[in-house]
């Protein structure tokens, strides 16, 4: 009998399968593999970078909804991130005795609610935006919530900040109970906070990515994409654009303020400065998306791996790299830059490389290299 290839879509249902080849679905039990023994293999400090790169793939998938397959290019992600995190400050107990003690679910799910009634306040006014004009407005967003912040003490205790939930319980049941801020047993081993942390980031990270796969792979995908490419055409067949553009913001700005909420678990005290909740921090998603590759599902999980482990990189090997070590101080008075002006200056260089070389990010590379195996002996 012929040999059938099964990376060929025969069917219109092949097409809409998450994982329709063997290979996917040893990949989906490897990741899942992955997912349970790394926690077990790492120490906290390194926990901590990966709980940091789980944290900055959900706001970077959401913003890849927004920008990758709905083309609305938003750099106004940071007063998403900032909402959810005080949300989850107020609400969790970090702001007492003026807040609240609710569980961890509640408050993750309060911060989405409250996000994505910001998202669709913003995309009412964007609507008839595009391009420059529609970067200008959530830049001013930004700008516009670091006031806010800075003034609305009740709830985020203003320029001194607040402190962040100190627990985040997944279960209570029958006096057993599983808090991921604090040390808990797995197969023996002590396992410590920002260990709990990362289960907790990259299991939502799973979640996170299947429902925008979900989204873009069937109708409303398709509709977004339409918008993204022409969107007076879009109209004209029947694409309603307040449908898509706004839900795209409503969407995605909810899931940018849940990755607020683990943010907030993860500082553990947060204050409303530039550095924190300013445009440095939507530069930051911006370079995890272009990195990782827009409009794909899994390039900015790539993105935000690479990206988050920079800050780490950065405060180990930047005072002792022969170059690096020059223009980098330690006393913001004294000329050069400071740590997390240089993350800065790289995220921006990331950009401009990956703009100017590599357009499709290192998904596009990974493509590269499935397609050179496919056709493997006669690739060249």
């Amino acid at each position: 009998m012929p040999r059938v290839n099964r990376a060929m879509v025969r069917d219109y249902r092949d097409d809409l399968r998450l994982f329709p080849t063997w290979t996917k679905r040893a990949a989906l039990v490897g990741l899942a593999l992955l997912y349970l023994l790394v926690p077990l293999l790492v120490d906290d400090l390194w926990g901590n970078v990966l709980a940091l790169a789980g944290i900055t793939a959900i706001g970077a998938i959401s913003l890849n909804l927004l920008t990758g397959y709905t083309g609305q290019p938003s750099l106004g992600h940071a007063a998403f991130i900032g909402l959810g995190a005080f949300t989850a400050g107020y609400l969790g107990g970090g702001r007492a005795p003026s807040g609240y003690n609710l569980n961890l679910w509640v408050y993750l799910l309060v911060a989405m609610v409250l996000g994505g009634l910001l998202g669709l306040v913003i995309g009412l006014p964007a609507l008839r935006l595009r391009g420059n004009y529609l970067v200008i407005v959530t830049l001013g967003l930004v700008f516009l919530a670091l006031y806010l912040w800075k003034k609305w003490t009740t709830f985020t205790g203003g320029n001194a900040g607040t402190a962040m939930p100190t627990k985040a319980v997944v279960y209570n049941i029958a006096g057993h109970k599983l808090d991921l801020l604090s040390n808990f047993n797995v197969l023996g081993k002590t396992l410590g906070p920002k260990q709990g942390l990362m289960y907790l980031a990259w299991g939502l990270v799973a979640v996170v990515a299947l429902l925008v796969k979900n989204i873009v792979r069937t109708r409303p995908g398709r509709a977004l994409q339409a918008v993204r490419d022409r969107d007076v055409a879009a109209e004209i067949v029947g694409v309603s654009l307040f449908r898509y553009k706004v839900g795209a913001f409503v969407i995605s700005s909810a899931l940018a303020a849940l990755a607020g909420a683990l943010y907030g678990l993860y500082l553990g005290y947060l204050t409303p400065d530039e550095q924190s909740l300013g445009l440095p921090l939507s530069i930051q998603f911006l370079a995890i998306i272009v990195v990782g590759g827009i409009g794909t599902i899994y390039g900015p999980v790539l993105g935000a791996v690479l990206v988050g482990a920079l800050p780490k990189l950065i405060d180990q090997y930047a005072t002792s790299l022969p170059l690096i070590s020059k223009i980098v101080t330690t006393d913001p008075t004294k000329s050069g830059f400071t740590k997390g002006a240089l993350g800065t200056v790289i995220y921006a260089l990331l950009i401009i490389v990956f703009l100017m070389f590599e357009p499709r990010g290192l998904a596009g590379i990974w493509r590269r290299i499935q397609a050179y195996f496919r056709s493997w002996p006669f690739s060249y």
